[in-house]
């Protein structure tokens, strides 16, 4: 079976948030998606509603004979399972949540259908995903921009804040930061 490389986007602001993505990239690979190497947890300012508590976030390389719908699936699956309830009346997209995972790229496959968009369509735009992707893969190529991870970083428009995360303080990566 053919395995290919992936990285996914690991979100979490509720409960506790470290043990929320280890509990993740550890069911993760339970369910036929190793994830290793794994970026350092970035502290993050919710981005669109910013009406919640801040994020941690982590960036994860994985390698799978799944397909991009089969990995969106097995996503999901880990969601729920760690209390991710998208049916709640209280669910609103963007809100709090205590997992969020996010197929970021897919080899260099292009993908464009209902409820599955890879490379993930804000990727380029996001500095919670860029900062944590460049510390493991800095020149991943962006199948579609033709630019590495690096480079989206620097051209990167987002000025939130965004602070690594080591469990016992939290150390300013400012906006302008250069990787």
């Amino acid at each position: 079976m053919k395995h290919t490389r992936l990285y996914l986007g690991f979100g979490s602001n509720l409960g506790d948030r470290e043990e929320n993505i280890r509990v993740a990239a550890r069911r993760l690979s339970e369910l036929g998606i190793p994830v290793h190497p794994m970026s350092r947890l970035y502290e993050t300012a919710p981005v669109g509603d910013t009406d919640q508590p801040w994020f941690l976030n982590s960036v994860g390389q994985a390698s799978t004979g799944l397909t991009p719908g089969q990995v969106l699936g097995v996503l999901m699956e880990v969601e729920v399972d760690l209390g991710r309830d998208r049916t709640s009346p209280d669910f609103r997209p963007g809100g709090p949540r205590p997992i969020d995972l996010d197929l970021l790229l897919y080899g260099d496959l292009q993908v464009r259908q209902e409820g599955l968009s890879v490379p993930h369509l804000r990727l380029h735009e996001r500095r919670f995903v860029l900062t944590p992707l460049v510390e493991i893969a800095p020149d991943l190529i962006h199948p579609v921009l033709q630019r590495s991870a690096r480079e989206l970083l620097r051209e990167c428009g987002d000025t939130s804040e965004i602070r690594l995360h080591d469990g016992s303080r939290a150390v300013e990566h400012p906006p302008g930061h250069r990787v």
